[in-house]
């Protein structure tokens, strides 16, 4: 079994620039991903568009080419694609890491194939690069696990002439609600707090205000489910009266967290906010373990993006290389 001197935990555009950096390095490498390939933004609606611009997304100076201002899904998917053949990135995909454990050498990594074989790697230094989107935050109310939930949106046309919930006031929220309405769907939103959130996407949000002040997508603000049937939500308003919604599907949109349980055990130190206690070169509590991009940022989701997070990764690598040549030097 071979020791490699980074694992890299995620294939996510922040994982494959920890991996472009390991190979630039001269350090051996593995990329574990539970799902393909930048599976979070394969995960992403089928025609969303991002905030940012082509060059705030690239990684390892190889430019992305779209044909609009903004990249989309489909262009994203694209770049990261064809970036991790060129490289000839050493990943390997539906494999899930399972549980760290630190060893004599660094660390050693329990991992299940897609195919439920399991199996360990052996790293001397481990890169955490696993996001928050696999983990959506769960509302915990009656109906929340049934087939007409969702917590990730893709398209409209199922739900054309469908009565359709969507909770939540952020930027899956709002884009859902709209491109649900105009897919032909009767849309509804929920949302606890008193207004929409600030954060929506400048030029999303005026036009969700004015389709909400037409009146062609209702919405509840103050309000919650409280429970999930079959043809209705239960909704509470703020006076704590509720009523019942007719809704065939519910879009559950209300945010993700990142989901570290694999690494229990480990001990690692969190700050109040939730996310963990991290050196400038984005080292855990933990010698030897980093975690990079969102991933280490669970109270800070909406600050840590692909645009900042891919500049993690070189920092990271660029100390595990210093600490690896630092031991070479020890031991000869």
């Amino acid at each position: 079994m071979s020791l490699y001197d980074v694992a890299i935990v995620g294939a996510g555009p922040v994982g494959l620039a920890a991996a472009i950096a390991c190979k630039r390095a001269g350090l051996s490498y593995v990329v574990l991903e539970k799902g393909c390939v930048v599976n979070a933004i394969f995960e992403y609606p089928t025609y969303m568009t991002f905030f940012t611009t082509a060059p705030e997304l690239e990684i390892g100076n190889h430019p992305m080419v779209t044909g609009h201002d903004k990249p989309d899904r489909r262009d994203a998917l694209m770049y990261y694609r064809l970036v991790t053949q060129r490289e000839a990135l050493n990943v390997e995909q539906y494999t899930a890491v399972t549980r760290v454990h630190a060893a004599p050498a660094g660390f050693t990594l329990e991992i299940e194939q897609r195919d439920g074989t399991p199996g360990v790697v052996e790293a001397r230094r481990v890169v955490v690069a696993t996001g928050y989107y696999d983990h959506p935050v769960a509302l915990g109310i009656p109906g929340e696990d049934s087939e007409n939930v969702s917590h990730y949106y893709t398209e409209a046309h199922p739900f054309m002439g469908l009565n359709v919930t969507v909770i939540g006031a952020g930027n899956s929220a709002a884009d859902a609600a709209l491109d649900l309405w105009r897919g032909g769907a009767k849309v509804t939103m929920v949302v606890r707090a008193p207004e929409l959130k600030s954060t929506i996407k400048y030029w999303v949000r005026p036009d969700l205000e004015n389709r909400i002040k037409e009146g062609s997508i209702d919405a509840h603000f103050g309000a919650r489910v409280v429970e999930i049937h079959p043809d209705h939500v239960l909704v509470q308003l703020g006076d704590g009266s509720t009523f019942e919604l007719p809704t065939h599907f519910t879009f559950a949109l209300t945010g993700y967290r990142p989901d570290l349980s694999f690494l229990a055990g480990l001990d690692l130190a969190q700050q109040p906010d939730e996310c963990l206690v991290l050196s400038e070169h984005y080292e855990s509590s933990v010698p030897g373990l980093f975690v990079v991009g969102s991933a280490g940022f669970a109270g800070k989701t909406n600050q840590v993006f692909i645009e900042n997070g891919r500049f993690h990764a070189d920092l990271a690598v660029a100390e595990i290389g210093r600490q690896l040549r630092a031991q070479e030097v020890q031991l000869s």
